[in-house]
């Protein structure tokens, strides 16, 4: 049932704002309010968390480049005060950063607006939301971003409320409730703003939940449209101009006969990940989740529409078309994922196409506007699946790997968390490549019976995950979609759990869990810089020019997650199957970092922007020419 509270009763309601502090503010040259896409298009700003609607985290800025990237030092710092995992991005509009914590703390999901030259607090926002969605969260109480048109700032908040903040003043506008905790519906993903709507989609395919994305008018927050991702075509708004690429993915209510009888009521296909937009074709594109349970033995068929791409109309919500990846997923691969939005030259002829960094560990290119796979090729090692079958589109599965009930299944790569989770790729016009953080691990899997209890888990599986071959658990590389190779590969030692940045200046930045923010080179891979900080890394690093004219980096320092959890809370890491089975892959992680949450903002030494002919360091990284 969709629940739209407004703020006019809700004080009634139990969740209201504690209130915003705000302080005297500084003028900087702003564009006109409201012009989301000029300020994409301006390099000095980051104003959403993907930085524009084709996701490729870019920025134009190029006073940090390859030959001064070791001057990088500590700018300012700032603490969000909720040491649990920081997976945010910040965005920066008008001079004026926006962050925002975790769930956890006196203020769980408290939105701070600072200077972005500075680090001057010039207001927060904290919300009261229900302290009871923390016990239904399944993967650490994280947020991804936060979002901005018009001049709003737009939060999710744990509990499923979408909130419109001033973003001069830190009031709130109004806020939208758009699930219910007692269903174990959570909301992480950070928000998207297109054509005067906020985009939202749910979290809990691990409790059962049906998947959904909604749209709220961003003047008032008021539900516009909804589509689920399981069920009649009526729920999924697949209409007559529905025109998916394959075969098998055309016929009516498939959201329903590709289930056992009402299982696509607690199927999952939850929508927690990156949404991007094609403004001419006006597509949005986003993923949905893995079906539930884990045990696909309780849930014969394709399990539509489940880990699948879905192209729809903004204004409508309405499918133009969808590619399932995952048929009757049997690992957790859910593929929400980023969708880069590149046009590229393929096969002589120039393509609009889509980059998906496969959970499954295939990298797809997809034609955007019809659905077609081009290519699917193996980015890590996979043993689960033996290749993509061009003419149908499906994956071709690995019959020695198929869970059976109450059987371990030994060495299944990729593991449950996939070789690449939701941490965001990056993508360079200039170099023409994908830098992609991910991880290297493999699993035993046993599956179980489970029966559906609403807020509760309803997983139907043990796993122990642990490092793929090699024995290193993370990698950061950089791949060619057109050649269908890796360039370079960088070997961590941890899985990488951080997103991607890359520049003009040809530096693409990420960090690690145990505790590095690392410079690179984005040609040949080599570690141009890096700092130590505190905690580990699983944010979301950005750029932008302060008012005084410097480029700054920024990413927030935190060890958490769904790997982190054994470092920042009470989960035993000698238990192997803790956390959904990671805790078995990061047993180690507490020595090397626990939890954090400071903001770190960085920027060059003295002197270093006008040394742009200083020679690179020598390269000190394990990075690997393919």
């Amino acid at each position: 049932m969709i629940l739209t509270c407004l703020r006019k009763i809700a004080s009634a309601a139990g969740w209201i704002a504690i209130g915003a502090v705000w302080f005297p503010t500084l003028a900087f040259a702003q564009t006109p309010s409201g012009d989301l896409a000029a300020r994409m298009k301006d390099p000095n700003q980051w104003p959403m968390a993907a930085r524009d609607y084709a996701n490729t985290r870019y920025s134009e800025l190029d006073q940090i480049n390859t030959s001064n990237a070791s001057q990088l030092q500590l700018a300012w710092t700032f603490s969000v005060g909720a040491d649990r995992g920081q997976e945010a991005a910040p965005i920066i509009v008008d001079g004026m950063m926006y962050v925002v914590g975790p769930y956890d703390g006196p203020y769980p999901n408290r939105v701070f607006a600072l200077d972005a030259t500075t680090g001057e607090l010039r207001w927060s926002y904290a919300p009261r939301p229900e302290p009871a969605a923390k016990g239904v969260a399944c993967c650490d109480v994280v947020n991804r971003g936060l979002a901005f048109d018009q001049g709003k700032i737009f939060l999710n908040t744990l509990d499923n409320h979408t909130v419109a903040i001033d973003a001069k003043s830190g009031k709130e506008l109004w806020h939208t409730k758009l699930g219910e905790i007692n269903r174990g519906e959570t909301i992480t993903m950070a928000p998207v703003v297109v054509r005067g709507k906020v985009l939202v989609g749910n979290s809990g395919g691990e409790m059962g939940v049906r998947g959904w994305i909604t749209a709220l008018d961003a003047d008032t927050g008021a539900i516009k449209w909804r589509a689920y991702s399981t069920g009649p075509d009526s729920d999924v708004l697949i209409s007559d101009d529905f025109k998916p690429f394959y075969d098998n993915l055309k016929g009516k209510d498939l959201g329903v006969t590709s289930w056992p009888a009402d299982r696509w009521q607690v199927g999952g296909g939850t929508v927690w990940g990156w949404i991007s937009y094609d403004p001419e074709l006006n597509l949005i594109y986003y993923g949905t989740a893995n079906p539930s349970p884990w045990n696909a033995n309780q849930r014969s068929g394709d399990n539509l529409w489940s880990t699948a791409i879905f192209a729809r109309d903004p204004d409508t919500g309405r499918a133009k078309w969808a590619y399932q990846i995952n048929p009757h997923d049997l690992f957790d691969h859910d593929e929400i994922n980023e969708n880069v939005l590149v046009d590229l030259e393929i096969n002589g002829a120039m393509r609009k196409v889509l980059i998906h960094p496969g959970r499954n560990g295939y990298m797809y290119v997809i034609d955007r506007a019809t659905g077609e796979v081009l290519s699917a090729d193996a980015y890590d090692h996979v043993n689960s699946y033996k290749g993509v079958d061009r003419k149908t589109g499906k994956i071709i599965p690995n019959d020695d790997k198929t869970p059976l009930l109450g059987q371990t299944i030994n060495d299944i790569c990729p593991a449950a968390p996939g070789a690449k989770d939701w941490q965001p790729s990056a993508w360079s016009p200039r170099t023409k490549l994908l830098y992609v953080p991910h991880q290297h691990l493999c699993m035993n899997f046993k599956a179980t019976e489970v029966g559906y209890i609403a807020g509760t888990p309803f997983v139907g599986a043990s796993v122990d995950m642990y490092a793929g071959p090699g024995g290193y658990r993370g990698e950061f590389m950089a791949w060619d979609p057109v050649a269908k190779k890796k360039v370079w590969e960088i070997h961590e030692n941890l899985p990488v759990w951080t997103g991607a940045l890359v520049t003009a200046g040809d530096v693409t930045f990420y960090g690690t869990m145990d505790r590095l923010f690392k410079a690179v080179d984005a040609r040949n891979g080599n570690v141009l810089w890096q700092f130590r900080a505190g905690s580990g890394f699983i944010g979301q690093p950005v750029t932008y020019r302060g008012s005084d004219g410097q480029q700054y980096v920024a990413i927030l320092s935190g060890v958490g997650g769904w790997p982190g959890v054994v470092a920042n809370a009470e989960v035993d890491p000698r238990v192997r199957n803790g956390a959904l089975g990671f805790a078995g892959a990061t047993q180690d992680l507490p020595f090397y970092t626990a939890g954090g949450s400071e903001l770190l903002v960085f920027k060059l030494g003295p002197g270093a922007a006008a040394n742009a002919a200083r020679p690179a360091p020598q390269d000190n990284s394990n990075a690997q020419p393919r």
